[in-house]
């Protein structure tokens, strides 16, 4: 079976810990520590991605995009990438998985990005001006 929005945000909508809108063309996912998520479907994968922070807020792009490369072995399912929004670069956390995905691994994509981002937060919050 391949997802759709209807059917993903009535899965996700299950869980007391999101908040859950769709909103053009995808689902704009909130859990309880205010970290938004986005998940669109696109051809056959399903991707969930989140804001990390403004490229313009980092001391040292290439310090922080260093220890990026060097560490992200040590977040599983989630890969930090750089997207421009409105003509600013944003660096964000995201995580692919087949459109043809369990529910379960749906709901596990998008709890370990919530807390990679947590983590990718923590994490990086030195490079931040």
């Amino acid at each position: 079976m391949s997802w759709d929005l209807t059917q993903l945000e009535s899965l996700l909508k299950q869980y007391d810990d999101y908040v859950v809108t769709k909103e053009e063309g995808c689902l704009l996912i909130a859990n309880r520590d205010g970290i938004d998520a986005w998940l669109a479907i696109s051809g056959e994968q399903l991707l969930v991605e989140s804001l990390l922070f403004a490229a313009s807020q980092v001391k040292d792009k290439a310090a922080l995009d260093h220890e990026i490369l060097s560490s992200h072995m040590v977040f599983p399912l989630t890969t930090v990438g750089i997207s421009t929004i409105n003509g600013e670069e944003y660096y964000t956390a995201f995580g692919a998985l087949s459109a043809q995905s369990k529910a379960e691994s749906v709901v596990i994509e998008v709890e370990t990005l919530f807390q990679n981002v947590a983590s990718f937060l923590d994490a990086y919050e030195t490079h931040l001006q």
